[in-house]
């Protein structure tokens, strides 16, 4: 077994206590232990004598212990430690709060290393709770005891948990490393390396952990970024290697076919239109899968050119497939396809997890009116998957379900996956592993779309599979919706602008961050600040709680209804379909609003607690309303006074487009908090590097040299060994 694959319970001092603890921080291995570096350096270079001291400044004073004492003041009932510590050029008082045992640690006589403030009390000046090391008294300079990692020079401050100190990791990295870094093989290319003047693997980890100056700690972690954002790089070229040399079907786009859907059209296409969908159908006809992210603005019609490359797929005799992240964005899909296909003579099906539908199956006549009516027509599952296996429905739309083995196509020439960040790579990779066509090994072309633009730097690192298309226009008669901050003190002058909009025949939206409250301090996963702070339930608006305020004493007289993530799929249908309807005036919700709602006579847009939320989300939010030829406005609550808040929400009120809030967005929150951290399984460095767009360039030019010469890595076995233990530990969501 590799030794960095050991589990960390087998080596000394750590204890099952501690190995519980370890794992809340995600090291679970001696790799993990080795990988979590510091986010920062104490620096403790400043060595003096006591007779060389200032109050006010951090000092080093390396002395014998002259006198130790602990007793508990009578006032705050506390244990003070008191020692005096003496050099040859005189003594210092050093005092410690709450740490007794200090005076069994610490005998008359012993030498230590000691680094604290010099601070000043009226019996003068003293060292305060300084940090300390034991000095062994041998004479042998490589004794480990002699080098001093917690009280000297640059000293590493790591991510911590509760009973776990970065004192307690220094040592145990300290103890382990010099016996175990020497069996790790070095994988990255001895070309790069020479070629960056990187440090070998074993050096560098000495150097990111325990630096002699600062310059050598950052060239360690421009090494371990470049070598992590370098596996995630090879993992998606590979990726996109491995899919560019396999068949797809060609798909001809035929001039008749794109007349005869554009005459179903109420408008024409933007010129950002034409060219992605000229981009898309070249890209159709090469014989190869292709692999295209089709970014666009809220709005901007991303679902129209699915729907024309829908019907090209169709025309030329292969079914399609479009997945979509929840079942309320595949509803709206639905419902726009079957508007988009009217009269075209193509099947459309719908499945969920609750239901199974075919589009305008059954004409009705209305017994009033005497029109005729296209009612969709609900079949049992078992004989709909034998409808799609024997190619009677030609696009079928749905959620994860079509992802699952039970979901066989018998032709499936196109897959497109909306709000395609909300589906990792293995999901995609599995939708297009279940659609052989024909069984003649045809792979179908993949288009997935995205309302949320990524940064150029992200789309580098972590798309690089796919190729771009971008929808930056706006469809014509697109009014600005209105933004503006709203402090607490203002909320009822925007209660009553809400109430106006309602009365002239519009509808809202009030968004809250959560379902409902709770006293219990959210776990770090779950909630956290734009600003590391971990929050409880209580201070962030409850849904449930605020819609029945809303409905009792804001909005007695109007309509209100409630949706979030927890309720039923058909309950949360029929909220939508209320609301669609205009039975229900004000949607409160939680962020499940999102994506997939859109009702065009919705106007106004109130965002409670609007600084929990990153801006991509809240240009996303806001682009629930403006929909239509009203003019819309959209109000962020926030509580907050702090200048950085009201500096971020600011960004969203003077962005022109989604495009370039993505860019500001990244400026300020940062890579882990634009796309989740946790979420992308992304480790740390990698993520904190993937702002830099200069290393991300030069990472991917490197990958590319690698696989242009050698595609399977069959030079470089220690590197397609580290790339496999990447791909199961990382997961590419």
């Amino acid at each position: 077994m590799d030794v960095l694959s050991q589990s960390i319970g087998s080596f000394p001092y750590v204890g099952p206590v501690y190995v519980k603890r370890l794992q809340k921080l995600g090291i679970k291995t001696l790799g993990d232990l080795f990988y979590h570096f510091p986010f920062r350096y104490d620096d403790f270079s400043n060595l003096k004598k006591v007779s060389e001291v200032k109050i006010g400044e951090e000092v080093t004073i390396e002395g014998k212990i002259k006198k130790i004492s602990t007793r508990r003041t009578p006032k705050r009932k506390m244990f003070l430690t008191e020692a005096l510590i003496e050099d040859e050029t005189g003594t210092i008082k050093a005092v410690w709060f709450n740490q007794p045992y200090l005076a069994k640690t610490f005998k008359e006589g012993t030498k230590g290393s000691f680094v604290g403030k010099v601070k000043e009390s009226n019996s003068g000046i003293f060292l305060s709770s300084p940090a300390y090391e034991k000095i062994n008294d041998s004479n042998n300079e490589e004794d480990e005891e002699n080098f001093f990692i917690h009280t000297q020079g640059l000293v590493p401050v790591y991510p911590e948990t509760e009973g776990l100190s970065s004192r307690y990791l220094r040592r145990l990295i300290w103890t382990l490393l010099p016996k175990y870094a020497q069996k790790i093989e070095e994988f990255l290319p001895e070309e790069i390396l020479k070629e960056k003047n990187f440090p070998e693997i074993k050096e560098a980890l000495f150097q990111i952990h325990f630096p002699k100056t600062q310059k050598e700690a950052e060239i360690a972690k421009k090494r371990f970024a470049f070598e992590e954002l370098f596996l995630i790089q090879l993992f998606y070229q590979k990726q996109k290697k491995k899919i560019q040399s396999q068949k797809a079907p060609k798909i001809i786009p035929k001039a008749e076919y794109i007349e005869e859907f554009k005459k179903n059209l109420p408008f024409s296409f933007t010129e950002d239109q034409k060219k992605v969908i000229r981009e898309i159908l070249d890209d159709m006809q090469k014989g190869s899968p292709m692999s295209r992210l089709l970014e666009g603005e809220v709005g901007s019609g991303k679902t129209v050119v699915a729907a024309l490359v829908s019907f090209v797929t169709v025309k030329n005799g292969y079914q399609v497939a479009i997945m979509a992240p929840t079942e309320i964005l595949a509803e709206q899909h639905f419902k726009e396809f079957k508007k988009l296909f009217k009269g075209l003579k193509v099947k459309i099906g719908l499945l969920t997890s609750s239901e199974a539908r075919l589009a305008n199956e059954i004409e009705e006549k209305n017994l009033l009116t005497n029109e005729e009516q296209i009612v969709d027509k609900k079949i049992d599952e078992k004989e709909f998957l034998e409808m799609i296996k024997d190619e009677k429905i030609d696009i079928l739309i749905g959620t994860h379900s079509l992802i699952q083995e039970r979901v066989s196509f018998k032709n499936l020439g196109l897959v497109v996956v909306d709000e395609q960040h909300r589906f990792g790579v293995e999901q995609r990779a599995k939708l297009l592993r279940n659609s052989k066509t024909n069984n003649k090994q045809l792979i179908p072309h993949s288009l997935s779309m995205t309302a949320t633009p990524i940064p150029r730097t992200l789309a580098l690192a972590l798309y690089g599979d796919l190729s771009i298309s971008q929808i930056r226009q706006l469809p014509k008669g697109r009014k600005k919706i209105l933004t503006k901050i709203v402090p607490s003190k203002d909320r009822q002058k925007v209660y009553d602008f809400l109430r106006k909009e309602v009365q002239k025949g519009r509808q809202g939206f009030i968004i809250c961050p959560l379902i409902e409250e709770s006293k219990k301090l959210v776990k770090p996963s779950s909630l956290k600040s734009q600003f590391g702070v971990y929050l409880s339930l209580t201070e962030v608006k409850a849904a449930e709680k605020e819609f029945k305020r809303l409905k009792k004493e804001v909005f007695p007289d109007l309509k209100l209804g409630l949706l979030h993530g927890r309720m039923k799929p058909k309950e949360k249908e029929e909220v939508m379909k209320d609301f669609k309807e205009g039975k229900i005036q004000i949607l409160v919700s939680t962020p499940v609003v999102e994506v997939g709602i859109d009702v065009p006579n919705a106007t106004v847009m109130i965002i409670e607690g609007a600084d929990r939320f990153g801006l991509a989300q809240l240009y996303q939010f806001r682009g629930r309303v403006g929909r239509s030829e009203h003019q819309s406005y959209c109000f962020l609550f926030t509580e907050s006074h702090a200048k950085r808040t009201w500096q971020r929400l600011k960004a969203i009120t003077l962005a022109q487009n989604a495009f370039e809030l993505a860019e500001k967005d990244l400026k300020i929150r940062g890579p882990g908090d634009f796309i989740g951290t946790r979420q992308a399984g992304i480790p740390d460095l990698a993520m904190a590097s993937l702002s830099d767009a200069s290393l991300v360039e030069d990472v991917k030019n490197e990958v590319e040299k690698i696989l242009g010469k050698d595609p399977e890595l069959k030079n470089y076995p220690l590197l397609q060994k580290k790339l496999e233990d990447f791909k199961e530990k990382v997961v590419f969501e």
